[in-house]
């Protein structure tokens, strides 16, 4: 990089930075958690628990948005003027460490733009995933225990909590089926990104021959939706079916009937749970899972209905990433339209560059 390359990377974080400054309103943030520090002050601010709860978890979104948001700020600014310092000394040196620190600068900005990103209702709630095998046997069971593990694995670099749901191991390899509650701030917001179908291109380590198979995967995310959104399901609607754990569990999982599955007859939704050895525990957890679900199937409907699709359309949803290992090794998505040659790292968790890629191509349609 040289001084004029750095010139323009500025201009065009300060352009960034200056249409960030329209969104974020922080003189705007800042007078809110004056009002929100006032009502905390008042004696009877924890009279209405639920309530109080909701704005003291919206200071802590404002003041970590408003940190994020000033330090980007400083670091811009800190950059311009040591950048026309340097120029009009000749400082090589300080020029020099700069062009060196550029792309921690750009990282700063992107960071700001994307949690700008994950400021949607839900974005901060914890995520419920599903993960659900194509046709294809045990090939397909193979790649959906892989994607079991690219989430895990992501969940483990942000220190975030994973709590299994419901786990069907397949007969040969892989999973029939697998649901989970990652636990951390924005698990949803990041990963309703993975919403979708992934496709699967490699040499079948199950065919003896060798050949090229190509499996497929679908991937549900929804928010763990809080008790007091109200989600009417009624008991016409829903058929309750009990089975024995398969997973792993003890003695007592694997001689009761103790998983739950409920089925939402009109939407057709269904899930289940087995993590517990009390069915009652299981069927509230599976409770939960539905109404995330119906939640999140809503959505889905009313966006469909804004982008023209037709209802049939939703269910499964569309393929929106293909994971090629063989004849090339590449990981490319079909919403930002980005490929990605760290194949290995990818499926070891490493998928946050992906995800916020998604994000920003989505804001950039949106804007």
């Amino acid at each position: 990089m040289d001084a004029y390359e750095y010139g323009e990377l500025l201009k065009r974080l300060e352009t960034k930075m200056h249409n960030i400054t329209n969104i974020v309103k922080p003189e705007s943030l800042r007078e809110r958690l004056e009002e929100i520090e006032a009502m905390q002050q008042s004696p009877d601010f924890w009279s209405d628990a639920a309530k109080a709860g909701a704005i003291s978890r919206e200071k802590t979104k404002t003041e970590r948005i408003l940190a994020t948001y000033d330090d980007a700020k400083a670091a811009l600014e800190d950059a311009k003027e040591y950048f026309e310092l340097a120029k009009s000394e000749n400082d090589d040196e300080t020029l020099e460490m700069l062009f060196e620190d550029a792309e921690s600068l750009e990282s700063h900005i992107k960071a700001l733009e994307v949690q700008m990103m994950l400021s949607g209702e839900h974005d901060a709630n914890n995520a419920i995933v599903t993960i659900h095998p194509g046709a294809g046997g045990t090939e397909s069971q193979d790649w959906a225990s892989m994607l079991y593990r690219m989430y895990l694995r992501w969940a483990e670099r942000h220190d975030f909590k994973v709590e299994v749901l419901d786990y069907q191991p397949g007969e040969e390899a892989g999973i029939k089926d697998a649901s989970f509650i990652i636990k951390g701030e924005n698990a949803y917001g990041y990963l309703k990104a993975e919403n979708g179908i992934h496709r699967l291109v490699r040499i079948s380590p199950f065919d003896s021959n060798a050949k090229r198979h190509t499996s497929f995967t679908s991937v549900m995310v929804s928010p763990e939706i809080d008790d007091d959104i109200e989600i009417e399901i009624e008991e016409k609607d829903i058929r309750i079916d009990t089975y024995r754990s398969s997973g792993a569990g003890g003695q007592h999982v694997n001689t009761t009937d103790s998983a739950i599955r409920i089925t939402h007859i009109p939407t057709g939704i269904v899930v289940q749970c087995q993590n517990d050895r009390s069915q009652h525990k299981n069927k509230a957890s599976a409770m939960k899972m539905l109404k995330s679900r119906l939640y999140e199937y809503e959505l889905a409907k009313k966006q469909a209905k804004l982008d023209g699709i037709e209802k049939s359309d939703i269910g499964w949803g569309h393929q929106i990433r293909s994971y090629v290992l063989q004849p090339y090794r590449q990981v490319k998505d079909n919403r930002s339209n980005q490929a990605y040659t760290n194949v290995d790292a990818i499926l070891d968790g490493d998928i946050d560059k992906l995800i916020e890629d998604v994000l920003i191509a989505q804001a950039k349609e949106v804007g």
